[in-house]
């Protein structure tokens, strides 16, 4: 099984990038299952409607989610009404939507749990006993694919270091800068820190360069932060993995860039 995953999509730039690179990747790589952080896709923050719609509409499969995930009215019911469309799992039951989903990919079932990090976030259930208790519900069946969701490096490596021959793969989002650690753990768990982000390439985060250099510069007269423009970008990864063992073949990172 080819897995495709795709870093944070920042705001419209970032739903653009995708539908510019995704074609693409899919053509080259074939992926059975396309999984998309999409947080922030909404122009400014969150994620609404229309973003998940279009980044559905492009080929994800499943739309994982973060800290924002809750950021735009409305955002409640879209979750609610969309089992592919996952908040994080550690936010509690009790909240809208979901944290996990399960594709039938007919001799087995993916399963792709959203995780959000503890360190430096907003308040959540711990991370390492949620996906403790989620793994422990897992059938035969089933393979483990996580995003973990978090601001620190630390918890991340953590997180894939305890889990490491339990899940087929984990992979970090959130922080826009992809990592270069991707390695298989023993076990034969898929790892890296961070996918990076889709978005506009020449930009901090994704958002506009004037305005963000300005702000460190003179914190005082603060600049309203705006996106960043074209060209654009995409980070990601492909993943390899033994649908029978559960376990992980094969990384390849995925780091495309617009030319001028």
């Amino acid at each position: 099984m080819i897995l495709l995953c795709l870093g944070d999509v920042v705001s419209a730039p970032g739903v653009e990038a995708v539908r510019r690179f995704l074609p693409g990747l899919k053509r080259k790589y074939r992926p059975d299952v396309i999984v998309i952080n999409g947080e922030n896709s909404a122009v400014g923050n969150g994620i609404d409607r229309a973003a998940a719609e279009t980044l559905f509409s492009l080929g994800a499969d499943v739309i994982t989610g973060g800290n924002h995930s809750f950021q735009r009215k409305g955002a409640e019911e879209l979750h609610e009404e969309n089992p592919a469309l996952l908040r994080p799992a550690n936010w509690g039951s009790g909240c809208f939507g979901t944290g996990s989903c399960r594709i039938d990919m007919g001799r087995y079932d993916l399963r792709v749990i959203s995780l959000q990090g503890s360190l430096f976030m907003n308040p959540c259930e711990n991370p390492f006993l949620t996906l403790e208790a989620l793994i422990g519900e897992a059938g035969p069946r089933d393979i483990t694919v996580v995003d973990f969701h978090g601001e620190a490096t630390a918890e991340k490596q953590a997180l894939g270091w305890h889990f490491a021959g339990r899940a087929a793969l984990i992979f970090g989002t959130h922080t826009h800068v992809q990592t270069n650690d991707a390695r298989i753990l023993p076990g034969g768990t898929g790892y890296l820190t961070d996918l990076g982000m889709c978005g506009a390439r020449d930009s901090i985060l994704g958002k506009g360069l004037e305005p963000c250099v300005h702000n460190f510069i003179d914190p005082e007269h603060r600049m309203k932060i705006t996106d960043g423009q074209a060209p654009y970008m995409v980070n990601g990864l492909v993943a390899e993995i033994d649908e029978r063992a559960g376990k992980c073949l094969a990384l390849e990172l995925i780091n495309l860039q617009e030319t001028n």
